[in-house]
């Protein structure tokens, strides 16, 4: 019997922890008990009524469980069984009496003893509900979709829960008899409204089919897989038998022998054939339809396709090379004397190596186009790569090949396009090379045009040496600035300047026009475009530094004439100069013309843009106020800088120059470049800002036809510039006489247009006096210059043009 306690329906009995198992009422279990605390409530029990309390612990891994390791809830169970296994573990069979909740836990060292009190559940006051019946219905549906998806349960098993009409009953068995984890048995057991049991076990069954229904269908993939696999390696081994059989495979050649006699034939240096007969060996081992095999045989078909030692005959005829140029290209000397160079050097020394050359300027001007036609002259193989947006290090060295997906790097990849060992590579558009967190190509692009290291580029992919130095690398830039320094380091620049109007008119009558009238289906008998429609176009209808937009262009007229002919109002179409707008429409660029007129604090300074030069108008307007100097016109920093450093140059000469001292007192000055939508900026307006500063300050007009460029300093100096080709062209475009340049800018003159030096009269300054002295002009001048005011007297202007002549 029980040794009652002073509070009625409380008992002390001994006590075992059970880990990963949970006991029910009614319900029988058997485990082994190997603690000696186990061991020792189990004799303890047996001395008396057989009666144990059964409870689960928390953690499975505690070896020694206290109160707080174990849950509250338990069961009292009748032992029926004990067995001796072997060691000193004991084989239990218990059956489950009724539900306790245990009170406390007295160890007393070798034995644990609990004070318990009977836990039964509530019954409900009146008839099984409806919702009780539904549930109990659920519950069984879902346990049968359960037994389903476990094909292993036992028949009685689901026999007794089916046909089970007790809640208490069904709910008990089936928790008992189905593997779920402790937590999820434990709330069961602790839940005592019946029809809350059946809701936690209809969302646990709930659970457990969703589960053992996406193992089911993994499952099922995987086996319908390996069968796939199995009836292919079948169907492949009768095809063998069959074949052998019909004779048809007399002396058969295993597929890796066929990659070890391609790989011999190559006769490559004794690193690679190794390398690549390891790869082949290692094929021969692996099964056929394995992916690791696919990966080896891709790895050797690239391997085997780069030309090791493909070589095609360089020809190094100087007056060849020049006829092609020529003929490919109008203009463009300094390139082409380049390229002459390198063949005669080539001639002489044909294993000079480490020419990197890098062709420098804007859109359109032919920097693809003449890499083709060097290709050409040299008899080389072409290539291009794009190397706009390129991020990853991996584009240029490849990726490793243990990489699903991977492939080589586009160096090696344009070899094996090329197909020979020595071919031109063009790196278009080096200077737009990114990086971010997956590296920097421009560093990996080192190694490819290093001289001193390119004979052995290793390849991520291909992990081979592959010798480099016989390729002839050609890069393309926009802008110098934009491409990193020690890659600048390894090449040598050739700058191609924008076209000049005369460039552009021999481009599309000698190339574009013929080009595009081919294209188009048209001939000399059907389509003529007039010289001045050839001007016409270059002047009204596109500005740039190149001729792309020139060609299209001329290949929108080519589809009007079609158009004209095809419809049969004409037979030949002739455009020029009068009757361009019916095909084109209005002119959209109006010519740079400057006004014929003299004018106070308006002169005419030159820039530079990526289409080429241009004229730009500085306005000054004088303003009685307190000193304030505003611009407008949207510039830039840098031409903000350079119109303070000229006021600080005009009021350190202010006296000399006949303007009143304290100017900057009194007067607002506001220095204005028109087309204020367009942004400004560069080195070289400051002598222009200080000659309209000047002019609005002492009255005095400039000159409309001088124009100037050239930076200043506080001290007056006029500093060099770049652009002069592009800037003097635009100037003999606005029909400029005389150009202000300075004096360290005087070589450059060498590299105009002749017909740019023909009509302009270039001055050059080393200080602003001599710019002030060209463009301002003097009183007397003033009443001989038609349209040119006479706002101050002569014996007013006579000591400022001792100044300026000083």
């Amino acid at each position: 019997m029980e040794n009652i306690t002073e509070q009625e329906n409380r008992f002390t009995i001994p006590m075992l922890a059970l880990r990963g198992l949970v006991l029910f009422p009614k319900m029988i279990l058997h485990f082994d008990v190997g603690r000696e605390k186990s061991v020792t409530a189990l004799n303890e029990a047996m001395k008396k009524d057989q009666q144990i309390f059964l409870v689960a612990q928390k953690d499975i891994k505690v070896d020694d469980p206290k109160e707080e390791d174990l849950y509250r809830v338990g069961v009292v169970a009748e032992v029926r069984q004990i067995l001796k296994s072997s060691g000193n573990t004991l084989r239990v069979l218990v059956e489950g009496s009724y539900r306790a909740r245990l009170i406390d836990v007295i160890d007393e060292g070798n034995l644990l003893q609990a004070t318990v009190e009977k836990y039964p559940l509530k019954t409900p006051r009146y008839p099984r509900t409806a919702l009780c019946d539904a549930l109990m219905r659920t519950v069984k549906e879902l346990f049968e979709e359960y037994c389903y998806l476990t094909p292993k349960m036992p028949r009685d098993m689901i026999v007794n829960a089916v046909s089970s009409e007790d809640p208490v009953y069904l709910c008990e068995y089936i928790t008992a008899n189905i593997p779920l984890n402790v937590e999820e048995k434990q709330r069961i057991l602790e839940e005592s409204v019946i029809v809350k049991r059946l809701e936690d076990l209809a969302g646990v069954l709930e659970n457990e089919n969703n589960i053992l229904s996406l193992e089911k269908d993994i499952y099922d993939k995987v086996k319908e897989q390996i069968d796939q696999n199995q009836r292919e390696y079948f169907l492949r081994e009768q095809m063998k038998v069959i074949s052998d059989e019909l004779g048809e495979s007399e002396s058969p050649m295993d597929e890796a022998d066929e990659y070890v006699e391609k790989i011999t034939k190559l006769k490559l240096g004794e690193e690679a054939e190794n390398k690549l007969k390891q790869e082949a060996e290692r094929l021969s081992r692996l099964p056929n339809n394995s992916q690791e095999a696919a990966v080896i045989r891709t790895y050797l078909d690239t391997c085997l396709e780069l030309p090791w030692n493909t070589v095609t005959k360089e020809k190094t005829d100087i007056a060849r090379a020049k006829k092609i140029l020529d003929s490919d290209h109008y203009g463009l000397t300094k390139v082409k004397d380049r390229i002459l160079e390198l063949v005669a050097v080539r001639k002489l020394a044909p294993d000079i190596k480490g020419q990197i050359i890098c062709l420098v300027g804007p859109p359109g001007v032919g920097k693809t186009s003449i890499a083709k036609s060097i290709a050409k002259a040299l008899n080389r193989n072409y290539t291009r790569i794009s190397l706009g947006g390129v991020r990853d290090e991996s584009d240029i060295r490849g990726h490793r090949k243990t990489y699903v997906g991977s492939m080589p790097g586009r160096i090696i990849n344009a070899l094996k396009l090329a197909g020979s060992k020595n071919p031109l590579i063009l790196l278009d558009e080096i200077d737009k090379l990114g990086n971010d967190f997956r590296g920097d190509p421009s560093s990996a692009l080192l190694e490819v045009l290093d001289s001193e290291q390119n004979n052995a580029f290793r390849d991520h992919y291909i992990e081979l040496p592959f010798d480099l130095s016989e390729v002839l690398f050609i890069t393309t830039a926009n802008n110098r600035d934009a491409i990193p320094d020690p890659l600048l380091d390894r090449m040598e620049i050739i700058e191609l300047t924008s076209y000049t109007r005369e460039e552009k008119f021999h481009i599309a009558k000698k190339y574009l026009v013929p080009k595009q009238s081919k294209r188009h289906g048209l001939s000399g008998k059907t389509l003529k475009i007039a010289d001045d429609a050839i001007y016409a176009l270059t002047d009204n209808y596109t500005r740039e530094a190149g001729v792309r937009t020139l060609e299209r262009t001329i290949a929108s007229l080519c589809r009007k004439a079609a158009k004209v002919i095809v419809a049969g109002n004409e037979k030949k179409v002739t455009i020029n100069n009068k009757n361009i707008t019916k095909y084109l429409g209005p002119h959209r660029f109006k010519p740079e013309e400057v006004e014929h007129k003299n004018e106070i604090g308006l002169v005419n300074g030159l820039a530079w843009t990526s289409v080429g030069g241009e004229m730009l108008q500085i306005e000054v307007a004088i303003l009685d106020g307190t000193g304030k100097l505003e611009l407008t016109g949207q510039l830039g920093d840098v031409m903000k800088e350079s119109a303070h450093a000229a006021l600080s140059y005009i009021r350190s000469r202010a006296t000399s120059l006949n303007i009143e001292p304290d100017f900057y007192k009194n007067k607002d000055i506001h220095i204005h470049i028109p087309e204020g939508a367009i942004p400004k900026d560069g080195p070289s307006a400051g002598v222009t800002m200080c000659t309209a500063v000047v002019s609005a300050l002492s009255g005095t007009p400039v000159r409309y036809d001088v124009a100037m460029t050239g930076e200043i300093t506080l001290r007056g100096r006029v500093l060099p510039i770049g652009g002069l080709k592009e800037k003097t062209m635009a100037a003999y475009r606005a029909g400029i006489k005389t150009v202000v340049i300075p004096k360290n800018n005087e070589p450059d003159l060498a590299e105009l247009d002749s017909v740019v030096t023909d009509n302009i009269k270039f001055v050059t300054a080393e200080q602003v006096d001599t710019v002030l002295k060209t463009a301002l002009i003097s009183a007397y001048e003033s009443h001989m210059i038609p349209n040119t005011p006479s706002l101050v007297k002569p014996t007013e202007i006579v000591p400022q043009q001792e100044a300026i002549t000083q």
